[in-house]
């Protein structure tokens, strides 16, 4: 295989996986084809490697520059502007869970927090169910944000480390 079907195949794949991670495909292989171009790219570069149209490029990228994965660069005498994409798979996984982890699961212990103040009105085993249902996740949600928050301030090393750690015992 060249490296052009590589990229190509690359491309695809990342978008395939972006979906299972909630990206929009298009915005993903967009982020895809920036991580392996080793320049930076235009609008007009990046409609025509993934045939899409000018909205949706532009709608992709704003997306990505708001995700914090793509940032505009300027060229001295162009007119047009380029974009570049971080290349640092650790960056970009700890910046993807970040937005995952505000987008979706600081909602979720908000409203935990609040289910966990809901005083019954009876001592009723649904009563009871309910309460230590929302109270165990809870548990787990606030372990997992405890998790999250680890990662964030973890090197990748020391996170790779402690994580082959459990799983050779």
């Amino acid at each position: 295989m060249n490296l052009v079907e590589g990229k190509r195949q690359f491309v695809q794949a990342w978008g395939a996986i972006g979906t299972q991670w909630g990206i929009n495909k298009t915005m993903a292989q967009i982020h895809a084809l920036m991580m392996v171009s080793t320049d930076v790219l235009s609008t007009e570069e990046i409609m025509e490697e993934l045939s899409i149209s000018r909205g949706n490029a532009n709608m992709n990228l704003r997306d990505l520059i708001d995700w914090g994965l793509v940032t505009k660069v300027f060229k001295h005498g162009e007119r047009r502007d380029y974009f570049q994409g971080e290349k640092d798979v650790w960056k970009i996984a700890k910046q993807v869970a970040k937005i995952r982890k505000t987008r979706e699961l600081d909602p979720v212990l908000k409203v935990l927090e609040e289910l966990k103040k809901v005083e019954p009105n009876s001592k009723s085993e649904d009563v009871k169910h309910f309460q230590k249902l929302v109270n165990d996740v809870h548990k787990l949600a606030n372990n997992v944000d405890r998790l999250i928050e680890g990662v964030f301030k973890a090197e990748e090393s020391w996170f790779w480390d402690k994580i082959l750690k459990i799983f050779t015992k």
